[in-house]
């Protein structure tokens, strides 16, 4: 990049100003991570828009690391957000009113620029690839009191009787570090999401028109659509790219909770993706495909020297939630007689990513009994562009 190009991206991006943080802390922006040297002062360089700010903190040694904390920023262009470690409470606060000023004109002076690592845009397409949902009014919604966001301080979950494998890998994380802290109820902040009834009940319905409601969560889908989100279908999935960067990126229980929650209402949804829904779906398959594209990839690096926190393989195996919930829903769009053109793509392309990642085998009822199709066949699936 010539020096003139770096200038102009220097001066319009916005900058994250990180005082005193201590050597071997780790801090991340989206996609990428960094190990804080002597000299480090914070991140430049930052495309506008929404961004999630991570970091761990470290022993002396660098050789053990606190549970993440992280939290969401808007970041407008040439802003200046600043933050300061409070080496009590072992993590970044918010600086004074008078103090954001007066290091923003140094900041625009470029007196920190040397102590100011760069944003890595060659992997700012990866992060608007599972973030392209999250906007402002996302994160206002979501962030807990204060805005940090840490697995440490989730009211209640890790003390849950009944643990997924994923729920006991952060749990054991948790309490194998030295840091690992005993949060009393007055300091437990958590993420204000979407109720999400895993069964429905409703008065007045019975027998098999109470089954029927919770074998197609299309009804519930469309509740709380209109009750929660407003009618806006972006603010839905808005929230499920927030639970998934909070779960991949911040280590969240709550936040894998939560995407869990909602992948599962979407795929147990057998009207909707053809009926009333079907943009809404090709969007949510989308994002879906995405994040698991993002977080199975082989190659992450970072500036650590360390792998980055990435989805192991082990959490997707084939008797999960995921797994049979892919299965039931690829079947349902693959053997449609008539299913939009764009969902029944992305669907092809998420089956096919789950195949050649993680070795998951799907087999439709149509192939299972021998039926098969050929494009010109009168009975193969219509496809509605």
């Amino acid at each position: 990049m010539d020096p003139e190009t770096a200038l102009q991206l220097v001066k319009h991006g916005a900058t994250i100003l990180l005082l005193d943080v201590p050597q071997y802390t780790l801090i991340g922006i989206d996609t990428q991570m960094f190990s804080v040297g002597p000299s480090f002062k914070g991140i430049k360089m930052i495309p506008p828009g929404p961004h999630f700010l991570y970091y761990s903190s470290s022993s002396r040694e660098g050789r053990e690391f606190s549970p993440i904390t992280g939290f969401f920023v808007d970041a407008g262009s040439s802003e200046v957000i600043v933050r300061k470690w409070d080496q009590r409470e072992e993590r970044l606060v918010k600086v004074s009113e008078e103090e954001e000023q007066r290091f923003g004109e140094a900041v625009r002076k470029l007196e920190f620029d040397r102590q100011l690592g760069p944003y890595n845009l060659g992997q700012y397409g990866e992060w608007k690839r599972i973030s392209n949902h999250i906007n402002c009014t996302t994160i206002k919604r979501l962030e807990p009191i204060g805005g940090d966001i840490s697995v440490a301080c989730e009211p209640g979950i890790s003390q849950s009787t009944s643990k997924s494998a994923i729920e006991k890998v952060l749990d054991d994380q948790l309490k194998a570090s030295k840091f690992a802290m005993h949060v009393d109820s007055s300091q437990r902040r958590k993420c204000y999401y979407t109720e999400i009834p895993h069964v429905i009940k409703q008065r007045g319905v019975h027998g098999q028109e109470l089954t029927n409601l919770n074998l197609d969560k299309t009804l519930l889908l469309e509740k709380l659509l209109k009750k929660d989100f407003g009618g806006s279908e972006d603010l839905l999935l808005g929230e499920l790219q927030f639970a998934f960067v909070v779960f991949l990126m911040g280590q969240s229980l709550e936040g894998f909770l939560q995407w869990k929650s909602l992948v599962s209402l979407f795929f147990e949804c057998t009207e909707a993706p053809f009926c009333t829904r079907s943009q809404l779906f090709t969007k949510f398959i989308k994002v879906l495909y995405h994040q698991l594209k993002f977080g199975l990839e082989k190659d992450h690096s970072n500036d650590t020297g360390r792998t980055s926190t990435i989805l192991d393989e082990s959490w997707f195996s084939a008797d999960s939630f995921l797994y049979h919930l892919c299965k039931d829903f690829f079947s349902l769009v693959l053997e449609a007689p008539v299913v939009d053109g764009d969902l029944l793509t992305w669907t092809r392309k998420l089956k096919e990513l789950l195949e050649n990642s993680l070795d998951w085998k799907f087999q439709n009822n149509a192939a299972s009994d021998g039926i098969s199709f050929d494009e010109d066949d009168e009975f193969a699936p219509v496809v509605v562009d």
